[in-house]
């Protein structure tokens, strides 16, 4: 699958996000995330990244420049169960209220201290992410990361 989505700043330069409501079960649930989604066919990934913000927060954004790209592979019991490949983009807010929606429960502008302090409250992928846009340093690479959860 293809994954769109946006490392999102407001003007006070918090960072946007989400968390998906419980009964949407799945690889991100009960774990902070970036707001994104699957790339639709026939969308450029721009356009995809725009939608998915617009369906699960009503913000409109400026995509400011594309984030490295990256991809996980999960396995459980040795089969392959996901194999995702993310492209985000770094993005500010420009207009609409902050409202969680779609398949979104909660949204949450953090600070660069609300997010060293809530750190491990992320996906694992998205703190790989947020490395990317620079919110925290660490050896991340550019491949692929392996999760066996079996």
């Amino acid at each position: 699958m293809v994954a769109v989505g946006a490392v999102i700043r407001d003007e006070a330069g918090r960072v946007l996000v989400v968390r998906h409501k419980p009964e949407r079960k799945g690889y991100w649930q009960g774990l902070w995330i970036c707001p994104g989604g699957r790339l639709e066919p026939d969308e450029t990934m721009a356009q995809g990244v725009l939608r998915e913000v617009k369906e699960e927060t009503h913000l409109d954004v400026v995509l400011e420049r594309m984030l490295p790209p990256f991809e996980t592979v999960v396995r459980r019991d040795g089969e392959l169960t996901l194999h995702v490949v993310y492209i985000d983009y770094l993005a500010e807010a420009v207009d609409g209220r902050l409202e969680p929606d779609d398949d979104v429960g909660e949204a949450e502008w953090w600070d660069v201290e609300t997010l060293a302090e809530r750190w491990e409250e992320l996906h694992a992928d998205t703190r790989r992410l947020m490395a990317l846009a620079g919110y925290e340093a660490g050896p991340f690479e550019a491949g692929v990361s392996r999760v066996d959860e079996g």
